[in-house]
């Protein structure tokens, strides 16, 4: 599984592979939910999960409580962008809970721990294609 994670302080993003055991006590949390980051090699960080998508690329959207893909009748936010003003659409998306489809986890940083994150990922892709030119 892959994990974005936005630090709020900084305003950087780092990506992260996990591999499926790791991740098999995060099942069942929803979005907004806290999780200790020792669990993707994170010690001292507490980490919120905000989002992410399943494996087909559907976003996982707040309020659908499922671990599966669920068609909806949306007006907009996550997973639709409505194009005239009062437009809905029947969209699939992935529930805000987090079963063995779900691909991507975004997640931001609440707590930070004692080692600087930089230190642990090194620079972010964006910093290191620019100290390359």
């Amino acid at each position: 599984m892959k994990f974005v994670i936005n630090d709020t302080k900084t305003g950087k993003s780092y990506s992260k592979e996990v591999e499926a055991d790791k991740v098999q006590a995060l099942l069942g949390k929803r979005i907004r939910d806290e999780f200790d980051g020792g669990i993707i090699d994170l010690p001292g960080y507490k980490l919120k999960i905000t989002g992410g998508s399943d494996k087909n690329g559907f976003p996982m959207r707040l309020g659908v409580h499922t671990q599966t893909r669920k068609g909806i009748l949306i007006a907009g936010g996550v997973g639709f962008n409505p194009k005239i003003t009062g437009q809905r659409r029947r969209k699939s998306v992935h529930g805000d809970t987090i079963g063995s489809n779900v691909a991507q986890l975004n997640c931001s940083v609440q707590k930070p721990g004692k080692q600087k994150i930089d230190e642990i990922f090194g620079a972010p892709k964006d910093e290191a294609a620019k100290e390359k030119k």
